[in-house]
Order: C-alpha cells, then sequence, then structure tokens
C-alpha cells in the first residue's frame, strides 16, 4: 500500500513521547505463533523534543480531521523537565520535496570513522544508501547489519538476501537475528550518533510511506545502544561469504525476482 502513514508516535499530556518499530497487537508483545519472540526498539522522550513529536501528530491529525488544533496551547505546556541530550526530531514522506530522513542517514554513513550498526527488517536499499554502505565498509569502517532470520512479507526474505552479498564483497558483516523476529529499525554511527524510529533501510520507507525517526546526538546512548547490539549478535548467526554462497539454486531464482521488485517491496 502506498503512501501509507507508518508513523509509530503517541504523545502522553504533551509531556512524554514514545517513537519508534512497535505498533499495536498482539505480535508486538510476542504472543504471536507465526513469529514467536518480538524484538523492537521504541524510545521515550521527555523534554523539548516531545512538543515536536506532539507538532507531527498534530499536522496528521488536521490533515485527516480537516480540523487545525495546532492553535490550542493545552498541546504544548511548560516543560519541567530539561534533559541534557540533543534529539532531533524528522519526520519524510512522499509530500515533500526532499527525502528528510534518508539524507540524514546518508550523512550519517559517510561522516562514520569507526563503525555503523544498523537494525532492519528491510533491507532493500537504494543505490545511494548501499553505494555508501559499501563505501564505507572498504575505507576499513565496521559495518554491520542486522536482519531478521525470517520474513513476515512476500518476498522481503529473498529480497534481503539479494542485497547481502554485495554488502559482504564489501567487507561489510551481515547477521540474521533468530530469537524471534527483528523489526526493530535503528542506526548507530561510531557509538555517538543514534537514531531510532519508524523508517525501515528499504526504498518504500525512503519515497513511499509517512515516517518520522528521533535523532539522539549522545555518547552514553549511543554506546547503551551498541552493547544492546552487540547482545543481539549473541542471539544470531553470521551471514559470512562461504555460508552466503551456499545457497541452493531456488533461493537465488527467488532473490533475482524479488530483487526486480525491490523498488515496490
Amino acid at each position: 500500500m502506498n503512501y501509507r502513514n507508518h508513523r509509530k508516535n503517541v504523545v502522553v499530556d504533551g509531556k512524554i513521547g514514545y517513537l519508534g518499530g512497535i505498533n499495536i497487537g498482539c505480535e508486538y508483545l510476542g504472543q504471536s505463533s507465526r513469529f514467536g519472540d518480538w524484538r523492537d526498539t521504541h524510545l521515550r522522550l521527555k523534554g523539548e523534543s516531545v512538543d515536536s513529536l506532539q507538532y507531527r501528530f498534530l499536522l496528521d491529525w488536521n490533515f485527516a480531521a480537516g480540523s487545525d488544533l495546532l492553535r490550542q496551547q493545552k498541546y504544548f505546556p511548560p516543560k519541567k523537565f530539561k534533559g541534557d541530550s540533543p534529539v532531533q526530531i524528522v519526520s519524510s514522506g512522499p509530500d515533500s520535496k526532499d527525502a528528510e530522513i534518508k539524507s540524514l542517514f546518508l550523512k550519517m554513513i559517510y561522516g562514520a570513522e569507526k563503525s555503523v550498526n544498523i537494525q532492519t527488517p528491510y533491507f532493500i536499499p537504494d543505490q545511494s544508501i548501499l553505494e555508501a554502505l559499501k563505501l564505507m565498509a572498504r575505507s576499513g569502517v565496521d559495518v554491520k547489519i542486522m536482519i531478521p532470520d525470517r520474513g513476515d512479507q512476500p518476498f522481503v526474505y529473498a529480497a534481503n538476501n539479494s542485497f547481502v552479498g554485495e554488502i559482504l564483497d564489501a567487507g561489510a558483516r551481515c547477521y540474521r537475528y533468530t530469537k524471534g523476529f527483528l523489526h526493530s529499525k535503528t542506526i548507530c554511527i561510531d557509538s555517538r550518533v543514534l537514531s531510532i524510529g519508524t523508517t525501515n533501510m528499504d526504498v518504500r520507507s525512503f519515497k513511499l510511506n509517512f515516517e518520522i525517526n528521533a535523532f539522539i546526538y549522545d555518547k552514553e546512548r549511543s554506546e547503551y545502544h551498541d552493547r544492546i547490539f552487540a547482545k543481539d549478535i549473541e542471539n544470531s548467526e553470521e551471514i559470512t561469504k562461504r555460508v552466503y554462497q551456499k545457497r541452493g539454486w531456488k533461493m537465488k531464482v527467488e532473490e533475482s525476482v524479488s530483487r526486480l521488485l525491490s523498488p515496490i517491496l
């Protein structure tokens, strides 16, 4: 479905905000027999960044309901909490001229000096993101990509696999998360800059969906995320070149077909 609102944000009393990968449904509580444990990342925010989250929600509400709530001050109460972590709330969608979130992803990747850690259920990048990751891996940056070990949509698993080979050839490392279904959408650079949100690493999120992400410029929070990422690696299987080359002919055919369909998956 094109042009859908893929944002997942909640604002409570204008003071506390949530955003990330979790939808409302039994599977997101790990109660699905099909997916089992659900591995996701959601963010809780306090402070002035909540106003940006509220503003985005009200813009969407006004568009859908035809009303104007932005002028009502009750949705933007004074903030008593003053945090020490700079947070930037960025939204993007097919209604904007620029792919703001993708552009920030590119800036983060090209700015990496040591490491790039990405978790995404859909690794179907466009050419600009793919080339950026390959270039940084060839430059000696430790690029790690973590994807699920199963697909929740037709063709997605094969499409993910079709891009893995290129990343491996460039020197990056790839992992399949095996302890349930990985739905987390995060990118962390050099343990100093972190983004958590609704944006998958795919063309649909970059061009066809309405998305929202938080960009956190904080070393302590980024290091904490990377420790979680390292723990997730313990529950993953690394896709080495040897493992990748052992794929059967059926999988290779599925990958080729899925690669052709990747812009619309």
